[in-house]
């Protein structure tokens, strides 16, 4: 997705994937830093520790800039234009961090605290899990879901059964390396060339009503 806008920006830029350990994630940030990366993209386990090393005011990060090192997050980018209420957030990983510094409002569970989760009188709800195979909050018509897991969930597949407009793990995904890109490059991001990267077509469905 990051190579197909940079190609279309006509920029000689490359995103590669490093696996790092836990242990290396400090020499890792220094390392990247010294070659010469213009910026880095974080993902789960890491989001709270490299918030911490980088000194970040968030929680949880999932975007890195160098020269100075500066870390960010962009995980509730989808949320942009997306008009609500009422909020109900599912999860307490590093991404469902990020939505609860964007929703401070929102009403959060997690079988680690408060659980089920309940949706009556909301009208957006996060899914902030990593949960593929399970449907792990109910959601209706007249509601809309952004449901983090990609490509796909249960809970996407029940949304949409009953109705709800479901924002689905690759919007997230788009929207996410879309704000990552702006960052890198000082440059708009090619939306539509990042869509059709992961094999998304048309409109954003906030955007089709």
């Amino acid at each position: 997705m990051q190579n197909a806008a940079f190609a279309a920006l006509g920029l000689d830029w490359e995103y590669v994937a490093w696996e790092v350990e836990s242990q290396e994630l400090e020499a890792v940030l220094e390392r990247l830093a010294g070659l010469g990366y213009a910026g880095a993209n974080v993902t789960a386990p890491y989001k709270r520790d490299v918030a911490r090393l980088a000194g970040a005011r968030e929680e949880s990060v999932n975007t890195l800039l160098f020269d100075p090192l500066r870390a960010t997050s962009t995980d509730a980018a989808i949320l942009e234009g997306l008009e609500h209420e009422r909020a109900v957030i599912v999860g307490d990983g590093g991404a469902a961090a990020a939505f609860r510094a964007a929703l401070p409002d929102a009403r959060v569970f997690s079988r680690r605290g408060e659980w089920p989760p309940e949706t009556a009188g909301v009208d957006l709800v996060v899914n902030a899990t990593s949960a593929r195979d399970e449907v792990v909050v109910q959601v209706a018509r007249g509601q809309t879901l952004v449901d983090l897991p990609y490509p796909g969930s249960a809970t996407a597949a029940a949304a949409r059964a009953d109705g709800a407009r479901v924002l689905d793990g690759l919007e997230v995904l788009v929207a996410q390396g879309a704000a990552s890109f702006e960052l890198w490059t000082g440059e708009p991001a090619p939306v539509e060339v990042m869509r059709r990267a992961v094999g998304l077509s048309g409109a954003p469905p906030r955007d089709s009503g």
